[in-house]
């Protein structure tokens, strides 16, 4: 009796949602934007569970003798350090956005640049085990724009700045395929799941 009950409100959520979204109706309107809180909090608390469990763990490896107690130890008083304060001047105070910009930045950069040198390792390895022609693409395409982001390759003449404007907006086309995939496949999933096709809620 439980999965067919689950099954009956996960669809008729989904469908009033869905609904109000196309149809004008004030009574309609007004429990869409109430079901739409209730998601969002739903996601907050389910954030704020993943948290404690996050902290949880570390603190689990912060007292056992094993590797990678000094990671956990930077993990909480970072956590700490960011939770203080933010509640002592607000996510939106100046100060606050231009500490978290300091370290953000300079961390997603770090992580880019070791991205970008393991797409080169990957593509080499893949070369070495598959010498078929998407392996030689994906290498060179890998080196390619490493060089062009680095702005080496066409640093001379404004046509050469040309080329390698055009050869960056490649990756935007490349991008904008993936989105419009991931796209149409949470379309697909969300009608599955309407029509009680797929319930990923009974698991």
């Amino acid at each position: 009796m439980k999965a067919p009950f689950a099954a009956a409100v996960a669809i008729a959520i989904g469908l009033i949602i869905l609904a109000g979204y196309f149809l004008d109706f004030p009574i309609l309107q007004s429990v869409r934007t109430v079901l739409l809180g209730w998601a969002v909090s739903l996601i907050g608390v389910a954030a704020i569970v993943g948290i404690v469990h996050l902290i949880r763990n570390q603190w689990k490896n912060l007292r056992s003798p094993a590797k990678g107690r000094g990671l956990s130890v930077v993990l909480i008083l970072s956590f700490l350090i960011t939770l203080v304060a933010g509640l002592v001047l607000t996510p939106a105070h100046p100060v606050f956005q231009k500490i978290i910009t300091r370290i953000q930045v300079p961390v997603e950069a770090s992580l880019l640049a070791v991205i970008s040198v393991i797409l080169i390792l990957a593509g080499v390895r893949l070369f070495q085990r598959k010498k078929g022609w998407m392996a030689v693409v994906f290498l060179i395409s890998a080196i390619l724009y490493l060089l062009i982001g680095s702005g080496i390759l066409f640093a001379g003449s404004a046509a050469a700045h040309g080329i390698g404007a055009f050869l960056m907006r490649l990756p935007v086309a490349g991008g904008r395929g993936i989105l419009l995939g991931v796209a149409l496949g949470s379309l697909v999933a969300g009608i599955k799941i309407l029509f009680g096709t797929e319930r990923p809620y009974n698991g």
